[in-house]
């Protein structure tokens, strides 16, 4: 199921949201705002028979520094 991570810009609270549709809108559970902002999400992969944190970077970020997102804004 598509579960994303929202922080409300009127109140500031973090929640998770089911979206089936890019076009619904989602509004804030605590003050029922609707400006919302979908956090940017950190996965985890393997590597090398450990998983790593995309926040720990890896043999992909040796040539970076990555940023508050991991390294998704440099690959």
């Amino acid at each position: 199921m598509p579960m994303f991570e929202y922080v409300c810009q009127g109140c500031q609270a973090e929640f998770e949201e089911l979206v089936f549709s890019a076009d619904e809108e989602v509004a804030c559970p605590t003050c029922q705002c609707t400006d919302v902002k979908k956090k940017i999400a950190l996965f985890a992969f393997k590597s090398g028979g450990k998983f790593v944190s995309a926040q720990q970077g890896g043999s992909s970020c040796s040539g970076c520094t990555p940023g508050p997102g991991g390294c998704s804004h440099c690959h």
